[in-house]
């Protein structure tokens, strides 16, 4: 009876053991995130989504998530415990000029920003958040299935993509106000000829930048134009797109 009892702690201590070394984390360190995503203007579904997603990935990431809609933890204290502010489909005008100015002050010590989505939906009258986001927001199609065209895979946020010319998914698909190019390092294009359904013309722009990333002065900053639905944040290749965004923009990797 003895043995048998040994016998079973053995393999549970090996269970235990063989558990623990799945779970270790990619990184060492952590990285503290904060991930802001208050609206007043349109509110996304897939918001529950987006917060999960980041929330699921962030044991094996060794990240420490804190995610809010409270604009007031835009100061500079609470910022200085933070390595990269995710904006997870914010809308609207949400900060102050104190909280800008925090946001600034976070930002010129060198560290980093992911935008998702209706990042470029927020924000329009400061000027600081316009030159890191890349471009604002103008309208788009009804959301239907769509083909991004990879102009790089030079940068560790398409990394799910290697190898590959395109990605077809379901999403909504944003047009801007100006293009973004001059402005930003371009990974990716929307396809405008894969659209099939709209109601005019408007949201062409011919060449659709919808990927990019920016570093200046110590500053990171990332968009992806993924993230209207539900199923773009189960999708695994956005997932580690997002991830390897996230990382990135923490200077973990480069």
């Amino acid at each position: 009876m003895k043995s048998k009892v040994l016998l079973i702690s053995f393999f549970v201590l090996i269970s235990f053991s063989m558990c623990a070394q799945e779970k270790e984390p990619e990184f060492e360190t952590s990285a503290r995130i904060l991930v802001f995503s208050k609206t007043s203007g349109f509110r996304h579904e897939s918001l529950s989504s987006g917060i999960k997603m980041l929330f699921d990935q962030s044991k094996s990431q060794n990240w420490i998530v804190t995610a809010t809609e409270e604009s007031s933890v835009f100061n500079t204290e609470i910022l200085s415990g933070f390595d990269v502010v995710v904006f997870m489909n914010p809308t609207g005008d949400a900060l102050n000029e104190s909280e800008q100015l925090a946001f600034e002050d976070f930002m010129k010590k060198g560290k980093g920003m992911v935008g998702i989505h209706s990042a470029a939906d927020f924000e329009y009258e400061w000027p600081f958040y316009g030159e890191l986001i890349g471009g604002y927001f103008k309208n788009h199609p009804p959301a239907q299935t769509g083909t991004v065209i990879f102009e790089s895979h030079d940068h560790p946020a398409m990394k799910p993509f290697e190898g590959m010319k395109s990605y077809t998914t379901f999403d909504e698909w944003y047009t801007f106000r100006e293009n973004p190019r001059p402005k930003v390092n371009v990974l990716a294009t929307l396809d405008e000829s894969s659209i099939k359904e709209y109601n005019n013309d408007d949201w062409r722009m011919g060449d659709h930048p919808i990927i990019w990333w920016l570093e200046k002065d110590g500053m990171r900053s990332f968009y992806t134009g993924f993230g209207h639905t539900h199923e773009a944040f189960q999708d695994e290749k956005v997932k580690i797109h997002i991830k390897n965004a996230i990382n990135w923009a923490a200077k973990r990797i480069h």
